[in-house]
């Protein structure tokens, strides 16, 4: 009986059952992908990969509900999955397991009595499901399929070219040794990066079918969809999406939403975007965040500058750069400046100040403090790439929540910005950075439905 259900009904039969336990059955775009996956099990396809925006529940299908159907289909399968950390291999292990547990009886399959492991348990038809990190212990193990979800953890790892090759050697040296001949490879993820694993493999390697659905359709959308049409309008419809689309900015909705990242020379900073208005409006909160550099100009050399640029946010939490102040100067110099502007500023002014690591570092910045006694002094190590720091930035010049007040250096700091970051200085790049990131920690009671600061830290 449970064969000629299965024969009947296959993944989707068995995805609406399990679904529907829970209160829930797959939309459109869930019988599309199941449909590829089907495909996988009986062998139609082997290399399938899957793209689809945040919260398309692309997860629950494909790396939760599939192994669970392929194990039962092949009573003697072995499957790997693969996520970007340990932790979150083992939660999609546990999902896995407990679909068996909950819809054995159908799928004609038990989970061996002597499997105690949440993540990594055998069947009593000799089955094998092993969950691991990217990168992970696999040695000794087979798989007749491997499941790689998110391999990516953040946008900095998306950013670096080693964690990139670091990620694709690893795909191609360990990870597909394991698999044994006929196996099949299911990759879901959200795009990040033109290089990351979806976007080498695809460049790199023939025989991928690609399954790419983006937030908003475009012309030709796989499913049908009229342009502009949201994926799971039940879910999200386009005036979310869009609303999403203002919070985030357009670098990271291209690639998360629409699942085609921008090449690395397009604009980072969109700055048509940035209002000049001639006054500076009443601000809540005004914060001054500095790029130090210590070396004087000298011939032939042209070292960086120390800037500081004073940043302040109105109560509808529009960003607006009130000042810049850039030189070349000696220590002694540097500091006497920053002690300058702090008297100009006012100690309603907060002081963000970038600190070298090591000794050296503190010790810096226990002078300076002592420097600015009265003053609000707020410290930290600048830990990611410059892109990283200035992704907050960006996301809200992108939405049109970034203005300048008119003065002489406007000029200097929008060619910078245009430039970046492939232009020789970016001084003014890393002071605005500084002053934007720390507005995220020391802002009380920002409405984060504009802001959305943290961004930097996904």
């Amino acid at each position: 009986m449970v064969n000629r259900l299965m024969a009947a009904g296959g993944f989707l039969e068995f995805a609406r059952r399990a679904m529907e336990a829970k209160g829930q059955m797959p939309a459109r775009h869930h019988e599309l992908l199941i449909e590829h996956l089907q495909s996988v099990a009986d062998g139609g396809c082997d290399r399938l990969m899957v793209q689809m925006p945040p919260g398309s529940a692309k997860s629950t299908y494909g790396s939760v509900l599939f192994p669970a159907y392929f194990l039962a289909a092949k009573p003697r399968g072995q499957v790997i999955a693969a996520a970007h950390t340990a932790s979150l291999a083992n939660h999609f292990g546990r999902r896995v397991r407990s679909s068996i547990e909950e819809n054995g009886g159908w799928l004609g399959v038990a989970i061996s009595k002597d499997s105690k492991a949440a993540s990594r348990f055998a069947l009593d038809g000799e089955g094998e499901y092993f969950a691991a990190g990217v990168r992970g212990p696999i040695t000794g193990r087979r798989a007749d399929l491997i499941v790689i979800d998110d391999p990516v953890k953040s946008w900095a790892e998306a950013e670096s070219q080693t964690a990139r090759d670091a990620l694709f050697d690893w795909y191609r040296g360990e990870l597909t040794a394991r698999l044994k001949p006929g196996g099949r490879v299911v990759l879901i993820m959200t795009r990040w990066h033109e290089d990351d694993l979806a976007g080498r493999l695809l460049a790199a390697e023939a025989g991928w079918k690609c399954l790419r659905l983006p937030a908003l359709a475009e012309v030709g959308d796989e499913l049908g969809r009229a342009p502009g049409e949201a994926l799971w309008p039940e879910w999200q419809g386009r005036e979310d999406i869009e609303r999403r689309r203002l919070e985030v900015g357009e670098r990271a909705f291209a690639a998360m939403y629409q699942q085609a990242p921008l090449p690395p020379d397009a604009a980072f900073f969109n700055t048509a975007r940035v209002r000049i208005v001639p006054e500076a409006p009443p601000l809540r909160q005004v914060i001054r965040g500095w790029d130090l550099a210590a070396t004087l100009a000298a011939s032939g050399r042209s070292p960086d500058y120390t800037v500081g640029l004073k940043l302040g946010v109105t109560e509808q939490s529009l960003l607006v750069v009130l000042d810049v102040v850039r030189l070349q100067a000696a220590p002694a110099q540097v500091e006497a400046k920053i002690v300058e502007m702090a008297r100009q500023d006012g100690p309603g002014t907060v002081i963000a100040l970038p600190q070298d690591p090591g000794q050296a570092g503190a010790a810096q910045i226990a002078m300076l403090t002592r420097s600015l006694a009265g003053y609000k002094v707020v410290a930290s190590p600048e830990r990611d790439a410059k892109t990283i720091r200035a992704m907050p930035a960006a996301t809200q010049m992108d939405g049109g929540n970034l203005a300048m007040v008119a003065a002489p250096w406007n000029d200097a700091l929008l060619a910078e910005l245009r430039a970046f970051p492939h232009a020789g200085k970016d001084d003014q790049v890393d002071a605005l950075s500084r002053a934007v990131n720390t507005l995220a920690t020391t802002m009380a009671g920002a409405p984060a439905r504009r802001l959305h600061l943290p961004l930097m830290a996904r």
